[in-house]
């Protein structure tokens, strides 16, 4: 009786053995592992509303971080370059060509980076804008002209297009502060145009080329004239010695007396018209006195002599 409840605790023993071996290996094959969830999706990012006005995409924009990538880019420099962009930009030829002859450019690019320069902006009429000129109207042009062409096209500023409305006109360009002949007129309207006027020509603003917080070039629809070179020159003031010269009368044909001797034969002649003195005309009047009895007496002999 013994020895068989000895025997029943042994296998009650193995048994547990048993299932606790089998516990154990089936946990290392098949671990529990914790449920996985999906990290939340991003929100979807609204698209911004363009900014109102004539702010337009440039045709040689900028590449700042973060922003959408340009179709057309600066090339990467110690500056920028205007006639780069313009090229760039392209249908500036004319406007290219007039820059680099009057060597107008060098000082304009040197401009930009000057640290006490305050920017700048330019405004380019495209090929088409000087089709619609005079034929012959930039061959006709000095250089000085074309300089000043040229400069009547660019601020000494940097302005935003959407800061056209705080400009005071007439607007002072780098071609000189003539308000009379060299005026510019800016009107904007509700901030999506901008027009201007010169006196002798009205034009538009039609896009944006290139803008930074440095350089701004806009595009015009038409040549800016100033009314410099429209309007008769000048006329310079007369030297005090031609005035002087003016002023004394002409000398009679075939006299080359000096100004000075016909100012004093003047001077006797306007005497002539003048009452002699009283001591002047009794003495001539002695004088005819005695011819006239010369001749009587005269007259007398001849015909005493005849008889």
């Amino acid at each position: 009786m013994m020895r068989r409840m000895q025997l029943q605790s042994l296998l009650f023993s193995s048994s547990l053995i048993l299932i606790t071996l089998s516990t154990i290996t089936s946990a290392q094959l098949s671990p529990v592992q914790p449920p996985t969830t999906a990290p939340p999706a991003p929100p979807l990012s609204q698209p911004t509303a363009p900014a109102p006005g004539f702010n337009t995409v440039p045709l040689v924009p900028t590449t700042p971080s973060g922003a959408p990538t340009p179709t057309v880019t600066v090339p990467k420099g110690p500056t920028i370059d205007i006639v780069q962009i313009l090229k760039k930009a392209k249908r500036f030829s004319v406007l290219i060509r007039l820059l680099k002859t009057t060597q107008l450019i060098n000082q304009l690019n040197s401009q930009l980076v000057t640290t006490s320069s305050g920017g700048l902006t330019l405004f380019a009429p495209e090929d088409s804008a000087f089709s619609k000129l005079k034929p012959g109207f930039l061959n006709s042009l000095t250089d000085r002209q074309k300089v000043e062409l040229l400069q009547f096209h660019s601020l000494s500023s940097f302005i935003a297009i959407s800061n056209f409305d705080t400009l005071t006109n007439p607007v002072q360009t780098q071609a000189g502060d003539d308000p009379q002949r060299l005026q510019l007129n800016v009107t904007t309207y509700g901030g999506s145009q901008v027009n201007m006027a010169t006196g002798a020509v009205n034009a538009t603003v039609t896009g944006t080329i290139y803008s930074d917080n440095k350089l701004a070039i806009y595009q015009v629809d038409k040549v800016l004239l100033p009314l410099d070179l429209v309007l008769p020159a000048k006329s310079p003031a007369p030297a005090p010695g031609l005035a002087s010269a003016k002023a004394l009368p002409k000398a009679a044909k075939g006299n080359s007396t000096t100004a000075a001797d016909d100012s004093g034969s003047d001077a006797g002649d306007t005497d002539d018209d003048k009452a002699l003195p009283t001591d002047a005309s009794s003495a001539e009047s002695v004088k005819v006195v005695v011819w006239m009895m010369s001749v009587a007496v005269a007259v007398a002999l001849v015909g005493a002599t005849m008889f």
